[in-house]
């Protein structure tokens, strides 16, 4: 029987070079999408799929993001006394439980694979969530998101599991990207893994999409892996060293995500976001109908 997933790593110590001159002192993560911080869709997202613990992993100049997963005194007795009591609970329900998150530093920019192991002591012996910062989802047809829908595949096969999502062909050499074995429908077998392969030579247009569920014993191989491409202890060759012994699980997320590390991606999730919410939806597409008019 699997156990059950209770934690998740976010590697938060990137310096957002992709969007700048916005994150020179503001850390990419805490970059808003319509009204909330990037990383704090992704942690809406674990809490959704029932993680307890939020492990961040983070670098220098990122202190704001352990203030915002706490109280802010001044705010809640301002917002308080002012009678804004609705905005006051939305403060509150956000906030994780109390010791509920772990902050760990990367002291240096060695990679997804090395943000990973620095998370080695506080993750333990269990299986555990890992999900990218940069990339935030939204539901499609069974209307949970990208990693509940990763948990239910873990529950189901057991193994570690990655979302994967299709590109174009002439894109994957810019991602991580998976070969399919045994197929299942919404899940599959991958029997190989592959970060950035030269274009013509990918074994397929699926690609690792910023979701994982992996077994504890990824930390021992990743403290041992040497490093890939770009000069990083990348993830994607840990895990393959992993599958040696363990088997991995694709799944297929039917809904949509969004890579909020780029400029494009960034600009696409606030219209996407902003539209799923009622509340803003009929403004929004009345000044979108504006702005589209004069194109």
């Amino acid at each position: 029987m699997a156990k059950r997933i209770r934690k998740a790593v976010f590697p938060v110590a990137g310096l957002g070079t992709r969007v700048l001159p916005a994150t020179k002192s503001i850390p990419k993560e805490m970059l808003t999408v319509v009204d909330r911080p990037v990383l704090q869709h992704c942690v809406d997202e674990a809490r959704e799929a029932g993680i307890e613990h939020f492990v961040f992993v983070t670098g220098r100049n990122k202190a704001v993001i352990e203030d915002h997963f706490d109280m802010a005194y001044e705010l809640d007795d301002t917002l308080q006394k002012r009678g804004k009591l609705k905005e006051y609970e939305a403060l509150r329900d956000d906030l994780p439980a109390a010791g509920a998150t772990s902050f760990t530093r990367q002291q240096a920019p060695l990679g997804l694979g090395h943000a990973v192991w620095c998370a080695r002591d506080i993750v333990g012996d269990e299986p555990f969530a890992v999900i990218l910062p940069d990339m935030i989802t939204l539901p499609g047809a069974k209307k949970t998101r990208c990693l509940g829908q990763c948990i239910e595949a873990y529950e189901k096969h057991g193994g570690n599991v990655i979302a994967v999502e299709e590109v174009r062909p002439e894109d994957t050499h810019m991602y991580g990207i998976v070969s399919v074995g045994k197929d299942f429908g919404h899940t599959f077998e991958i029997n190989g893994m592959v970060e950035k392969p030269p274009q013509g030579t990918s074994p397929s247009n699926l690609i690792i999409s910023g979701r994982y569920v992996l077994e504890p014993q990824i930390f021992d191989i990743l403290a041992n892996v040497e490093k890939g491409a770009g000069g990083e202890i990348q993830l994607t060759d840990g895990m393959k060293k992993l599958a040696e012994k363990q088997g991995f699980f694709g799944v297929r997320f039917d809904g949509k995500t969004y890579d909020t590390g780029s400029k494009v991606g960034f600009l696409a999730a606030n219209i996407a976001f902003a539209m799923a919410r009622d509340d803003i939806r009929p403004g929004f597409l009345e000044e979108l109908k504006k702005i589209v008019g004069k194109i």
